[in-house]
């Protein structure tokens, strides 16, 4: 027998990571048939410490929205009902995680397809802080697995937080073929999860959480606070919040950019010239076809922000933030992205939304853990992002576990009882 961490272990991965010799296609019907040669590098990760990949999990084109279907694939549903979907776009991880298929998985995450997918299926996950984990092997739209996209993390799903440590602990690393002076050692926690400092930013103007949502959240910040821990509920860092609209949202679209076809692309450009187009889907092609000089002057205004946030995390260790505005919602399959709305306690909200409060943190590189926290009165699973500085990882996972004690983490589906 080896001795690896994950000996024997079974695990799934997300259909936007190569195995070697496992049909991989980004949920995309032009690589229906795609068969990698060789595995992503944190699949060799898994398997040189003896981790069995027996399956991948499902996903939309390219990543592309926050459920999980496709036309080679189907629909992945919520085990905690069949009407919902489970987040995306690592839906079919949070789905197996869920329902108890599989105990780990590595999912991937832009704009919150880790965190968004452990939310709505009431499982656990962590975005790592960009740059720690290898994405090459990442077969989706941006690449095709040889370069690094920005933003763009891989990182794990789990039923708990100690399985979150366990599978980041095998992923996190230099990639293959670095310079032999760069490594990856993160820091400890910054302290034992009763001594971190906690600040919570639990709803926003910009982007307001819904009743059902925020109730539960605000339980948690009243558990966490009766077990001894002070919270800070008013302090915030000196980023403007809709930063994350102008700056980060657009940094997303420009990162995912490299995969349009060149007559996708031609179209994209007419959208962004033409006065007379929807003015989200005129801001989202403006984006994508953005010159450099306009990625460099965004880049620098992310840069401002990640400042801003290092200088907030001197007084504070963790943020406690929600993952998204709404509860779970059922299946939407007209539109997209972009054209798709929810009606949320009487208003109707743009669907996009959905990324704000993820790609907040995203954007700017910060690690953030989710842990689910309890349901709403329709039976939502509801989880709450742990964030934390740059490199930060360990902490986040560390008042996450907290939280778990606290809330009762994971709990079962009825679907996958006995």
């Amino acid at each position: 027998l080896g001795t690896g961490l994950l000996e024997g272990l079974p695990m799934t991965i997300k259909d936007a990571i190569a195995v070697e010799g496992v049909r991989s296609t980004g949920g995309a019907v032009e690589l229906r048939d795609h068969v990698p040669s060789r595995d992503a590098e944190v699949v060799s990760a898994l398997k040189s410490q003896g981790a069995i990949i027996f399956g991948k999990t499902n996903l939309p084109r390219w990543s592309g929205d926050i459920q999980a279907s496709n036309e080679i694939f189907g629909t992945t549903n919520n085990p905690w009902n069949l009407a919902w979907g489970p987040g995306g776009s690592s839906g079919g991880a949070s789905a197996a995680i869920s329902a108890g298929l599989t105990p780990l998985e590595v999912g991937t995450d832009i704009g919150g397809s880790v965190r968004l997918p452990a939310n709505f299926a009431g499982v656990c996950g962590h975005k790592p802080s960009f740059g720690v984990v290898p994405q090459r092997g990442y077969i989706d739209h941006v690449s095709y697995g040889s370069t690094d996209a920005d933003i763009n993390v891989f990182g794990p799903l789990a039923r708990t937080v100690g399985d979150l440590e366990l599978l980041f602990g095998v992923l996190n690393g230099s990639a293959d073929g670095s310079e032999s002076g760069w490594q990856v050692r993160l820091p400890n926690s910054r302290a034992s999860s009763g001594n971190l400092r906690v600040a919570a930013w639990l709803d926003d103007p910009s982007c307001p959480v819904s009743s059902s949502v925020l109730s539960v959240l605000d339980e948690t910040v009243q558990a966490i606070e009766a077990d001894g821990v002070t919270v800070n509920r008013s302090a915030r860092p000196e980023v403007v919040f809709d930063d994350v609209r102008t700056v980060g949202l657009p940094l997303i679209s420009a990162a995912t950019s490299p995969g349009r076809t060149s007559e996708e692309f031609a179209a994209l450009v007419e959208t962004a010239a033409d006065p007379a187009s929807d003015s989200t889907l005129r801001m989202r092609a403006a984006s994508s076809t953005m010159s450099h000089r306009d990625w460099l002057l965004m880049t620098e205004q992310r840069d401002i922000n990640r400042r801003l946030w290092s200088d907030f995390f001197c007084d504070f260790d963790v943020l406690l933030a929600p993952v998204a505005f709404s509860p779970a919602f059922e299946h939407q399959s007209e539109g997209n992205l972009y054209t798709r709305t929810l009606e949320v306690d009487g208003v109707v909200r743009p669907y996009s939304d959905l990324i704000v409060w993820t790609s907040q943190f995203g954007y700017v590189y910060l690690p953030s853990t989710v842990v689910p926290v309890g349901f709403t009165k329709g039976g939502s699973p509801v989880g709450i992002q742990v964030v934390g500085p740059y490199l930060g990882d360990r902490t986040t996972l560390e008042f996450a576990r907290h939280i778990e004690r606290l809330r009762g983490g994971y709990q079962v589906p009825p679907i996958a009882k006995l």
